[in-house]
């Protein structure tokens, strides 16, 4: 894809941090603003039409998908495990539909819910008026979605509260002298607002829109600085209280607290290998500001000031999720509550600013909501014709142990990141896949753990990660969009290396939630 033209990127590259956010991984739209969506400024500079864009990666997403299947059909064939014929048909039949409606460019959670009518009436017995209602109403009345839009609001105050200003530079007072320097302060910032917003995408706007101006002027490989905003933005959903796990939790009926708790370990593997590899990249590079400011002792200890309204929200939230106080939409509502306390201690509040986070929240629940319920249905009429039991008993069968089919799942999870938002990746394969995993012996725990990193790698893959788009719209340089392709793949590659540790070692996300339950 073409450069974009610094004149152009100039006069309509940037969207102010105020506007509202969509969460991340939450479909084709997730990470964009109500004015001015950094994507499609970057198909409007490149003069790539969006639908094309869209229609292309997902005809291939149907494609390769395809292609795949009958690969696994052929090579079963060959070891005498092939399924029915009438199994076959099904699943060609389910493929050839998703390629014809994605590839038309149907909105995701409408293709889902088409798709789920069309099998049900062509396959199943019962009417399909007689359980939609039903299917539909089950997920939305669920007392743990609730929690959705509750973290979400609570985004949306302290995007406006301006807490991430403060929160940004009282971690850069304490890290600016290591080798490295601002870029560990983008990882750190980045992990502390992970833990009060839940969303990939709005801790990658909020964080660029308070780092990106620190790095002017200043000696930092663009491309790094970039990197490491979009490392530390994917690291929104897997630190506590992402969002992801609560979608993930209510499909497979898993325990969101013990979902919560297994993410610690592997979060703080992810933030260590984040700082290793700047480590590495300051030996080459300026290993840190020569300009920065010395900080005294007296005045870091100081600056810890500025970082209590965060403490204070991190407590209510994790705090009482852990210490078994509150359950995670419980927790949501007091975090709710405390973010409007805080930003009127800080004198932020106003009918204005909360009218803004209300709307944006509804906005964004909405179209979680669509893509959600459109999944159910499809989920209710795959369970009704038995393709997930199906394919768990076909898959359970095949001459290979289970680490080498779970291997193939990772890789095909990495494929599809790269042309599919993770929130809409997780929704539309999770009720299949889940099946096969647990028959395969695996804790639905840990695989959680699994399909969230997974999420997050998908948000900053090349070409069509959200977070890298965001990042793209708030530059004022008017640089490429391959500085931040090229100087995501240290932290990617890193990412898919701690999936890989996960596998060796599972006990990194099962010991915790089995010590405290």
């Amino acid at each position: 894809m073409p450069a974009a033209h610094p004149r152009r990127t100039r006069q309509r590259g940037r969207t102010p941090p105020a506007q509202p956010l969509l969460p991340g991984g939450g479909g084709r739209s997730a990470g964009s603003r109500r004015r001015t969506h950094p994507r499609r400024t970057f198909a409007r500079r490149s003069q790539c039409p969006r639908k094309d864009r869209q229609s292309r990666g997902e005809a291939v997403i149907a494609v390769v998908f395809l292609l795949l299947l009958v690969a696994i059909m052929i090579g079963m064939s060959f070891t005498g495990h092939a399924p029915s014929g009438e199994l076959m048909g099904e699943i060609m039949l389910l493929v050839g539909l998703f390629m014809l409606f994605f590839g038309m460019g149907i909105y995701v959670g409408a293709a889902l819910g088409v798709l789920g009518l069309i099998v049900g009436y062509a396959f199943s017995d019962r009417p399909f008026w007689l359980f939609i209602g039903q299917t539909i109403w089950n997920p939305s009345s669920s007392f743990v979605l609730v929690a959705v839009p509750l973290f979400l609001l609570m985004g949306e105050i302290l995007l406006r509260a301006g807490l991430s200003d403060r929160l940004y530079k009282t971690l850069n007072i304490w890290l600016n002298r290591m080798p490295g320097g601002l870029l560990h302060t983008n990882i750190a910032a980045s992990g502390v607002f992970s833990a009060i917003s839940g969303s990939s995408v709005a801790t990658a706007a909020t964080m660029g829109s308070v780092a990106l101006p620190f790095f002017k002027g200043k000696p930092y490989d663009p491309k790094m600085v970039l990197g490491s905003l979009a490392a530390g933005g994917a690291l929104g959903n897997l630190i506590p209280p992402g969002i992801t796990f609560i979608i993930y939790g209510l499909i497979t009926e898993t325990s969101v607290g013990a979902l919560y708790i297994a993410a610690i370990g592997p979060s703080i593997l992810v933030v260590v290998l984040f700082i290793a590899i700047i480590l590495m990249k300051a030996k080459t590079a300026a290993p840190r500001d020569p300009d920065g400011p010395r900080y005294s002792w007296g005045e870091k200890i100081r600056s810890l000031v500025d970082l209590t309204p965060t403490a204070v929200l991190i407590l209510i939230v994790l705090g009482t999720i852990y210490g078994g106080l509150a359950t995670a939409t419980e927790s949501a509502a007091l975090g709710v509550v405390a973010a409007i306390g805080l930003a009127a201690l800080d004198g932020k509040l106003s009918f204005k600013m909360l009218n803004d986070s209300a709307e944006a929240t509804a906005r964004n629940t909405a179209l979680i909501g669509l893509i959600l319920f459109g999944a159910y249905l499809l989920n209710y009429v795959f369970t009704a014709l038995g393709v997930p039991q199906a394919l768990a008993q076909l898959v359970s069968q095949m001459p290979l142990p289970p680490w080498a089919i779970m291997l193939l799942i990772i890789g095909f999870y990495l494929a599809l990141g790269t042309f599919m938002e993770g929130f809409s990746m997780m929704i539309t394969t999770i009720p299949v896949i889940f099946p096969v995993v647990t028959a395969l012996g695996y804790d639905p725990i840990w695989f959680g753990v699994i399909v969230v990193m997974l999420v997050e790698i998908a948000l900053i893959s090349p070409p069509d990660g959200t977070v890298l788009y965001v990042l793209q719209g708030m530059r004022k340089d008017g640089g490429p969009i391959t500085d931040v392709f090229s100087g995501v793949l240290p932290f990617m590659l890193v990412y898919i290396l701690a999936v890989g540790v996960l596998m060796v070692f599972p006990s990194i996300a099962t010991w915790l939630p089995t010590v405290m339950r």
